[in-house]
C-alpha cells in the first residue's frame, strides 16, 4: 500500500517541502490501507505513525499528540456509555418501546430514530456526543432486539439501522447553527470575510427544505441499496410488547443511568457557559457510573472496541492535523483554485462546493476542515462573482454533510462503524452514494429554495 503514496511523493505539487510530501504520501497510503485492509486498521495506522517518527517527517514529540485530542476520548466515552446502557437493560427497554410504537416497517423505524436524534440536535453541539452517546446505544439495542448481531445476522436489520442512523446524525448537524461546534465559526468567517450575516434562524431557514428532502430521501435510498432481510415486523412488535411486560418498572440501575445521561446532556448543552469540554463532561459521566457501580473497571478495560478505535483514530487525527498546520492542505487547495479562472460563477461555485465536499476524504474532523479550508474556499467563491449568501451557504452546509463518506470523517463515524455491522467496503460504497444524493439535493433544491426566500 506504500506504492500509491510513493507515486504521490513525485507528483507535481510546487510549494511542498520534502517532509510535507512524505507526510502526504504516508497519509494517502494509510487511507488506502484502511480501505483495502491488508492488516487490521490499528496495525496499518501504528506502522504509519511509527514510520513518520523514524523518518523524522513529524517530530517525535508531536507524533503522539492525537492521543490528547478530546474528540478521541469523547468517542472512547461513547463506547462506555453504550456498554452501560446495554448492561443495565435500559437500551433494550427503549428499543422495545420504539419497536412497539414505530416498527410497522424497518424504514419507518429508521425514520423514527433519525427524527429522535434530530430533536436533540439543537441542544447538543457535538456530532460525536449526540451520535455516539445518544443515538448509537439506542440503535445497537434495536438491532439486538431483532436478534441481529455483527456477522451472519447483521443484514437482518442491524447494518441497515447503523447506516441510517449514522447518516441521519451528521445530517442533523447541518440543520441548526448550534448542532455542530464549527457551525458558529462558519458564521463568523462569513461575516468577517464577506460581510454575510448568518443568524440562527437564517441558518435554519436555509437548511429547512433541503434538510427535509435529505431526511426523507437518504433512509429510503439506503433501504433500497442495503435492504434489510426482515420486512415483516409484526412478530417483533408482538415480542416487544411481551418483553416490556416482563421488564416491569424501571430498575434502580436504569434510574441511576438515566439521571447520569440527563446530567451529561445538560453539561453538553451548557458547555459554552461553563467552559468544560464535551469529552470531560462525558468522562465525568463515566466516573459517576464507576462510582455508582453501573460500570465496573473490568468492564471498562474489557471494552476492546473502545480501545481499538482509540489506537487507530488518534494517529489519524494527528496526521490530518499535521497536514493542516504544516500548510499542505493550503498548497493543494490553492493548486485547485488555479483551474477555476475564466469559468462562469455558477459552474465555478458548483466545482468549489463539490471539491470542498470530497476533499473531506483527507480529514478526520469536520471542525478541522472548517478551520483549514472554509475561509479559502469562501474567498474563492466570492472571487467567482457569486452572490455572497449563495457563496457562503453550500460550503457551510457541506461542512457537515461531507462527514458521511468515510468511517473516520467525524467523531461519531468510528462508533457506528466500530459496532461491526457494516463492512468497510460497504460503508464507503453507501457513503459515496449517499453523498451524491445530498450533493444533488443541496445544490439544486437548496439553491432554488434560497432563491425563493430571497437569499440571493
Amino acid at each position: 500500500m506504500l506504492l500509491p503514496g510513493a507515486l504521490l511523493y513525485f507528483a507535481p505539487l510546487p510549494g511542498l517541502a520534502p517532509n510535507q510530501r512524505q507526510l502526504l504520501a504516508v497519509f494517502i497510503a494509510t487511507i488506502l490501507a484502511l480501505v483495502v485492509r491488508p492488516a487490521p486498521m490499528g496495525v496499518s495506522v501504528m506502522i504509519s505513525m511509527t514510520l513518520l517518527a523514524l523518518t523524522g517527517t513529524v517530530p517525535a514529540n508531536r507524533v503522539l499528540l492525537g492521543f490528547s485530542n478530546q474528540t478521541v476520548w469523547l468517542i472512547f466515552s461513547a463506547y462506555l456509555f453504550a456498554r452501560a446502557i446495554s448492561t443495565t437493560g435500559l437500551g433494550m427497554r427503549v428499543a422495545y418501546l420504539l419497536i412497539r410504537r414505530f416498527a410497522t416497517t424497518p424504514l419507518r423505524l429508521g425514520y423514527a430514530v433519525v427524527s429522535a436524534g434530530m430533536l436533540v440536535a439543537p441542544f447538543v453541539p457535538s456530532d460525536t456526543a449526540r451520535g455516539g452517546g445518544v443515538v448509537f446505544p439506542v440503535t445497537r439495542s434495536l438491532a439486538l432486539a431483532f436478534a441481529s448481531e455483527p456477522g451472519p445476522t447483521a443484514r437482518k436489520i442491524g447494518s441497515f439501522l447503523m447506516l441510517v442512523c449514522f447518516h441521519g446524525n451528521y445530517l442533523a448537524s447541518g440543520v441548526f447553527l448550534t448542532s455542530m461546534v464549527a457551525n458558529p465559526l462558519i458564521a463568523q468567517f462569513a461575516m468577517k470575510i464577506g460581510k454575510v450575516e448568518i443568524t440562527w434562524l437564517g441558518w435554519l431557514a436555509g437548511s429547512s427544505v433541503p434538510a427535509l428532502c435529505s431526511l426523507l430521501a437518504v433512509p429510503w435510498f439506503i433501504h433500497r441499496w442495503h435492504r434489510p432481510d426482515i420486512q415483516d415486523t409484526a412478530p417483533a412488535r408482538a415480542l416487544a410488547a411481551e418483553k416490556l411486560n416482563e421488564l416491569g418498572p424501571l430498575t434502580r440501575a436504569e434510574q441511576g443511568l438515566i439521571a447520569i445521561l440527563f446530567a451529561v446532556m445538560f453539561g453538553w448543552v451548557t458547555s459554552p457557559w461553563h467552559g468544560i469540554g464535551n469529552a470531560f463532561v462525558a468522562l465525568t459521566g463515566i466516573c459517576a457510573q464507576l462510582l455508582g457501580g453501573l460500570l465496573t473497571w473490568d468492564e471498562l478495560i474489557g471494552e476492546t472496541k473502545a480501545w481499538d478505535v482509540l489506537l487507530w483514530f488518534a494517529p489519524l487525527i494527528m496526521m490530518a492535523d499535521e497536514l493542516n498546520s504544516g500548510g499542505v492542505v493550503k498548497v493543494v487547495s490553492e493548486a485547485l483554485f488555479q483551474h477555476l479562472h475564466g469559468l462562469a460563477w455558477p459552474l465555478a461555485l458548483t466545482l468549489l462546493a463539490v471539491v470542498y465536499f470530497y476533499i473531506h476524504y483527507a480529514f478526520a474532523s469536520m471542525t478541522a476542515q472548517v478551520t483549514a479550508l472554509y475561509p479559502a474556499f469562501f474567498t474563492a467563491a466570492l472571487a467567482t462573482g457569486a452572490p455572497p449568501m449563495l457563496a457562503a451557504l453550500p460550503i457551510a452546509y457541506f461542512s457537515n454533510l461531507n462527514a458521511g463518506i468515510t468511517h473516520y470523517g467525524t467523531g461519531s463515524a468510528p462508533v457506528f462503524f466500530g459496532a461491526g455491522y457494516v463492512t468497510e467496503g460497504e460503508w464507503w460504497r453507501i457513503g459515496f452514494l449517499v453523498s451524491l444524493v445530498n450533493v444533488a439535493i443541496w445544490l439544486v433544491i437548496g439553491a432554488a429554495w434560497w432563491k425563493l426566500i430571497g437569499f440571493w
